[in-house]
């Protein structure tokens, strides 16, 4: 007895280690689960990412194949449509009387088989109709396309730009706690006044203040670059690129280079599909005046069970009609008054954004030019207020610099930040605007 229960603890024992080494595996692999991805991406991989799992672009695709379904509706609807049919009748043995005679009315099954076809201009227009309507999508999701790949660049840079002014800021932190530190001592041995010491305390704190706000902008765009690229918001984003890269000359220059071809325009090239609309819709009110031509075929075949029973309905039966409108109380007139008017706003519509958008294009090299020379001044300004604040913080280390030159130095270039980082957001806004209008 003591052998078989001392094995059978042994075997409790097992069991309960190797359920809690599955529970611990378990536990791990969960944890590994919930555990923040992280991605990896360039400024384009970012931008096709986006384009794969953007939900509001789904949308737009699936309203592309909403058109098609929709298409299909109305090319079905002129093509024939069979039904067919049976019903079964229990007179429960009733004999129907016709004078001296008596007839029996058996229970009786009817099958039929009907099909009809309709077809007139107005359909037809219809379906070309619905082609235009694809189209118009399509150009849409190109937008909504273009639109969603400017987005991400904007916040892309937007993290970059922050997170290069905050390593700036890091540094200048560092030599200015630096001062701090030896300003402290030298109060400490008497070669100092308190005075000197407090301002530089301010000024450190300034120089947090700013670098706190700065990684809190940065939450923010990375938050918003999640946002367009649909990931969770545990996920961790890893910007492979550099500001240089995305802010290249080469690439503005390029940009700048390119002609503009009306055609690619994809405002134009919607509004010339709302023309080419607006004139099938004048189409399909004139031949609200035609014809319609119909045919029917029907199929009936009746089987009686018991005796009796008249075969009343002739089993094949083909029926054509032509139907024309004679009078509508001027209602098909008063449409195609509508749909000329609508034709002809479209044309002008069109007209005056043809001649808008050269003047157009024109602006926005403009704004694309003047974004760049502004970002390659600020740049050059805050590399500028970079020597003169480590110059200011040496000189004053060596008492060859007041605290009102330090406090000036330190001022200059967190305004020169700041400035320089509204200006890459002007060139990455002028850049995305001209690319979006150059279709590219």
């Amino acid at each position: 007895m003591k052998k078989v229960f001392i094995l059978s603890m042994a075997v409790v024992l097992s069991v309960a280690v190797i359920a809690s080494d599955h529970v611990m595996d378990a536990t791990k692999s969960h944890k590994h689960a919930q555990s923040p991805e992280t991605v990896s991406l360039s400024l384009e991989e970012a931008q096709e990412f986006a384009v794969k799992q953007n939900r509001s672009l789904k949308n737009a695709s699936l309203a592309v194949q909403e058109a098609y379904a929709q298409r299909w509706q109305t090319i079905a609807a002129m093509l024939p449509q069979v039904d067919g049919s049976y019903a079964y009748s229990n007179y429960f043995g009733y004999s129907a009387q016709m004078g001296n005679f008596n007839i029996s009315m058996p229970n009786q099954g009817a099958f039929g088989v009907s099909a009809t076809i309709g077809l007139n201009a107005q359909s037809i227009i219809g379906a070309l109709l619905n082609t235009i309507a694809i189209d118009m999508k399509k150009i849409s999701l190109e937008q909504s396309e273009s639109e969603l790949r400017g987005n991400v660049m904007a916040s892309y840079v937007s993290v970059l730009a922050l997170q290069s002014i905050t390593n700036l800021l890091d540094s200048s932190l560092a030599n200015i706690q630096n001062l701090e530190e030896i300003t402290q001592k030298a109060v400490l041995a008497g070669a100092s006044e308190q005075t000197a010491a407090d301002q530089i305390r301010v000024r450190v704190n300034t120089m947090k203040n700013s670098i706190n706000q700065q990684k809190r902008s940065i939450e923010l765009a990375n938050n918003s670059l999640k946002v367009l690229l649909d990931v969770p918001v545990e996920t961790e984003l890893v910007l492979t690129e550099n500001l240089e890269e995305v802010l290249s000359p080469d690439r503005v220059i390029a940009l700048l280079g390119q002609n503009f071809i009306l055609e690619n325009n994809l405002s134009y090239q919607l509004l010339e599909k709302q023309v080419d609309l607006a004139n099938k819709n004048l189409h399909m009110a004139g031949w609200a005046y035609g014809p319609t031509l119909s045919l029917a075929y029907n199929y009936s075949n009746q089987q009686y069970y018991g005796e009796g029973g008249m075969r009343m309905t002739p089993p094949n039966v083909l029926q054509a009609t032509v139907r024309m409108p004679l009078w509508s109380s001027g209602k098909r007139a008063a449409g195609v008054v509508e749909k000329k008017i609508a034709l002809e706003e479209a044309k002008n519509t069109l007209s005056e954004t043809t001649d808008n958008l050269e003047i157009q294009y024109r602006q926005l090299c403009f704004n694309l030019t003047n974004a760049y020379e502004t970002y390659i001044n600020e740049k050059d300004n805050i590399e500028v207020s970079q020597r003169v604040f480590n110059s200011a913080t040496e000189k004053f280390k060596w008492g060859a610099a007041s605290n009102l030159e330090l406090t000036n130095a330190s001022n200059d270039l967190i305004n020169a930040e700041s400035t320089y980082v509204q200006s890459i957001l002007s060139l990455v806004n002028a850049q995305v605007e001209l690319e979006k209008f150059l279709n590219d």
